[in-house]
């Protein structure tokens, strides 16, 4: 066969030895507005660790170890060669590599630090754009902290463990090892999200704090993990005993604690992350916070987790978009760049204000958790979940039409977008999905009239700036007026109120374009079932010039 049937041309060079951070600009822009009114001093520090992680995220290597933690999913050793139980799960030597950068770059660090929460979300939306399966680990690991320190003496035991900037793989004992991660075991076979009907009991001993755990989780994450949060039934009735459990896996004297991993599971996506089934039978615990306050202890945990799935949503997306316009920015078709042709810069500049409005929101809430007021901490709790509903749903959709940029290429595993397609539905799923997500909303609406107005006096910081905007308040408030059938309206009502924060702060901080487009389509109706249906009215091509890959 003739060697010059095999010349490749009009392909798109590997999108390769990129600065994530830098390349971002409604990423980079986010970080430093918020950061600049919070603690300017910290703006060249924070820089330059952004930007050194960004490179790594972009950078050949990191790509290779994320297709390799994905190719070599980790493995269940129950037993080692003489019939012992280790109950140990082995992962490809990639996965370490992108645990301990991650550690290494401070992404469990957020609690004690200045602005820790920005720039720690900022980060983890970088690295996670390298692979996201090891985000569940790190993510549990920095949500741990606040459901600790219900428990002062745990807390100041373990917290700076949690918080180090050192990963060391290998069970030992935590008084060993200069840094550790924490896993989560919450759902039972039985129950799912409703906690409340686990079955897992706990026996006190005579120990103040310590217990006897007996039982199954049919969901515990990261099973090779230091130590877990679980909820288990303190009350000998199992009603209203729902208790919040610390168990790790090795004793102070080194002896493993029973933790008997049952099996893997065999997941969609997420296949670099180890997800599987324990049995406690007799496993040691310590109590955290009260006797019966289960959900109210981990809750704080459960609400930093939710906020991750925003941000690895977002990342998701912005790394779908930077796919699809490196693609049509590289190829030809009909005697033009892809990039240049109207029906496909319409997509690329739909799916741009997409990306771009779940990554402006992610960002405003990493923020209201570093000023740490009433007035944040009262927003936060309707805005994480209807955040967390709307993003995640929002990613699905996008990732496949941002594969549908590259054709065929895009449909092949070697692109890195069915892996990315896989993933996408996670989000939305982990912490309870999109019902829960809105239910959760609807409590809030009903037990806190804070947090509404909260929610409220934000969006209200963009009246009067587009015309669009106030008219989708005006309908949501008349429609959160309306009690009747609440509940089976409640995901439009969420819908609704993530779109119109999402609009209200891109009023108030995106270029004029960009806003523009948002209130146009997604505010004001003028918009189809599809990405690619914008007004072509608008400014496409400042929006998709906005979203490429440049300095």
């Amino acid at each position: 066969m003739a060697a010059t049937t095999h010349t490749v041309t009009n392909q798109a060079p590997p999108l390769v030895g990129h600065d994530v951070y830098g390349t971002d600009r409604a990423l980079r822009e986010g970080v430093e507005r918020h950061l600049s009114a919070a603690a300017p001093e910290l703006l060249g520090a924070v820089r330059e660790e952004l930007h050194e992680l960004g490179r790594a995220a972009g950078s050949a290597q990191a790509q290779r170890w994320g297709a390799l933690a994905n190719e070599n999913p980790p493995e269940l050793r129950t037993h080692d060669r003489y019939g012992n139980r280790i109950d140990e799960v082995e992962f490809h030597p990639a996965w370490h590599r992108l645990l301990g950068h991650a550690v290494g770059a401070g992404l469990t660090d957020a609690w004690g630090r200045p602005a820790g929460h920005l720039r720690r979300a900022a980060g983890f939306f970088v690295w996670s754009q390298a692979e996201a399966g090891h985000g569940c680990p790190v993510s549990m690991t920095h949500a741990a902290v606040p459901a600790l320190r219900a428990d002062p003496e745990l807390a100041a035991e373990w917290e700076p463990l949690l918080t180090s900037h050192v990963y060391e793989q290998g069970l030992r004992p935590p008084g060993r090892k200069a840094g550790v991660l924490f896993g989560m075991g919450m759902t039972e076979k039985q129950g799912g999200s409703d906690v409340r009907a686990n079955t897992t009991a706990a026996k006190p001993l005579d120990a103040a704090g310590e217990y006897l755990l007996t039982g199954h989780k049919w969901f515990c994450s990261a099973p090779m993990s230091d130590g877990f949060l679980v909820l288990a039934q303190a009350s000998p009735s199992g009603r209203d005993g729902l208790t919040c459990f610390l168990v790790p896996r090795v004793l102070p004297d080194g002896t493993r604690n029973v933790f008997a991993v049952q099996r893997l599971k065999d997941k969609l996506g997420n296949r670099s992350n180890a997800s599987a089934e324990v049995e406690f039978d007799g496993t040691w615990a310590r109590r955290v916070g009260e006797e019966g306050r289960g959900v109210r202890t981990i809750i704080g945990m459960v609400a930093a987790t939710r906020l991750d799935c925003v941000l690895g949503s977002a990342a998701q997306m912005r790394q779908a978009l930077t796919q699809a316009v490196h693609h049509a920015e590289h190829r030809s078709a009909f005697g033009a760049r892809l990039i240049e042709q109207p029906l496909m810069r319409n997509v690329l500049a739909d799916l741009a204000l997409e990306s771009e409005a779940a990554t402006t929101l992610a960002l405003r809430l990493a923020a209201a958790y570093d000023a740490d007021t009433e007035q944040e901490r009262a927003f936060l709790r309707i805005a994480v979940p209807a955040a967390k509903y709307w993003v995640t749903k929002r990613c699905t959709p996008m990732v496949a039409e941002a594969l549908e940029c590259l054709g065929g290429n895009g449909y092949v595993e070697e692109s890195g977008l069915p892996r990315l397609l896989r993933e996408s539905p996670l989000n939305s799923i982990w912490e309870g999905s999109g019902n829960v997500q809105a239910l959760d909303v609807l409590r809030a609406l009903q037990r806190e009239p804070m947090a509404l107005n909260a929610f409220l006096r934000e969006v209200g910081l963009a009246r009067g700036a587009d015309h669009r905007l106030d008219s989708a308040v005006k309908g949501l408030l008349t429609e959160l007026a309306d009690l009747e059938g609440i509940e089976a309206r409640a995901r439009r009502v969420v819908e609704r109120m993530a779109l119109v924060l999402q609009g209200s702060l891109l009023v108030r901080w995106a270029p004029p374009e960009v806003a523009d487009a948002f209130c146009a389509s997604r505010l004001g109706g003028d918009w189809g079932a599809a990405f690619g249906t914008l007004p072509h009215s608008l400014h496409l091509g400042a929006l998709v010039e906005r979203a490429r890959i440049a300095g």
